[in-house]
């Protein structure tokens, strides 16, 4: 098979807050050139860097906000969140678990750093992911998926490390989460000099987010942590070798190519499915959730 060949690696932007719980770079979509359409079904990627919260009687956090139209995918590698939604999910995000809510036809939701977590503070790093959803299941049922991180597959690779998966598969090893088109998301955790490699169809829109460490890519490019590679649509094959103990987010997947018409917390395939999305929410029919 042929080398998928690295296409643009991105520099952490300046962070910013969202909420006052989460300092988050923004790589999808950003400024160079990696937008909702380029790396569909991803439409956003937000990276909360290792960062030190003080202690307080007050978790932060974001407060009641509605979705429409996709998925959230958030995974936790340092701290804890806590989070609820109007559909009567909720729950603890434990290091190294993730949470996956289909917002669908909408959700009320609200996110923070966990009860007791935030009364010591500590080190916190996570991501968050937007996963769009094909135009047919927009308007579906939302769900939850919470996955332990007992949940997920490992894929052992001996002394090079081992492969976490979330979703989608490694080596015909499935991970736990349910999407609705084909997504391939993992965690790559590979000791100092471990080497793993990765296949994934040419036309997948693929990227790598380094959380840990720094890996050589197929033997030639050295990337540092806080920064992610975007592939190129050729080849199908890629290798990863850790210059230290590192940890790479993996993600891949089959573009929808619908129309993707965005606006703040909606994202829809028409102007008109957005005023639709904004009249709904407005008479209450996102449901109740206290703030």
């Amino acid at each position: 098979m042929a080398t998928k060949k690295i296409e643009m690696i991105v520099s952490p932007k300046p962070a910013h807050y969202v909420g006052d719980g989460f300092r988050v770079h923004n790589f999808i979509p950003s400024a160079h050139k990696l937008d909702m359409k380029r790396m569909d079904p991803f439409i956003m990627l937000d990276y909360n860097s290792k960062f030190h919260f003080n202690g307080s009687d007050k978790p932060r956090g974001v407060g009641v906000h509605p979705h429409r139209g996709f998925e959230t995918v958030t995974i936790a590698y340092q701290g804890k969140v806590e989070h609820h939604d109007s559909a009567g999910g909720g729950g603890v995000i434990g290091e190294g678990d993730v949470q996956w809510m289909t917002a669908a036809k909408g959700v009320l939701h609200k996110e923070y750093h966990e009860t007791e977590w935030s009364k010591t503070g500590g080190i916190f790093q996570m991501v968050q992911l937007w996963v769009n959803l094909p135009a047919k299941d927009k308007m579906s049922t939302p769900k939850y998926q919470a996955i332990k991180n007992s949940e997920m597959k490992k894929v052992d690779l001996g002394e090079n490390g081992f492969i976490e998966v979330i979703a989608g598969e490694y080596n015909k090893n499935k991970g736990p989460a349910f999407t609705f088109s084909p997504v391939h998301m993992m965690n790559a955790k590979l000791k100092t000099g471990g080497k793993a490699t990765f296949d994934f169809p040419a036309n997948f829109n693929t990227g790598a987010l380094v959380i840990e460490g720094s890996v050589i890519i197929n033997g030639e490019e050295k990337i540092q942590s806080d920064h992610f590679v975007l592939f190129e649509n050729k080849g199908e094959t890629f290798t990863l070798e850790a210059s230290e103990d590192s940890i790479v987010l993996i993600i891949s997947g089959a573009p929808i190519k619908e129309p993707i018409f965005p606006h703040g917390p909606f994202v829809m395939n028409t102007r008109e499915e957005i005023m639709q999305a904004f009249e709904d929410y407005n008479t209450g029919k996102f449901g109740y959730l206290e703030d």
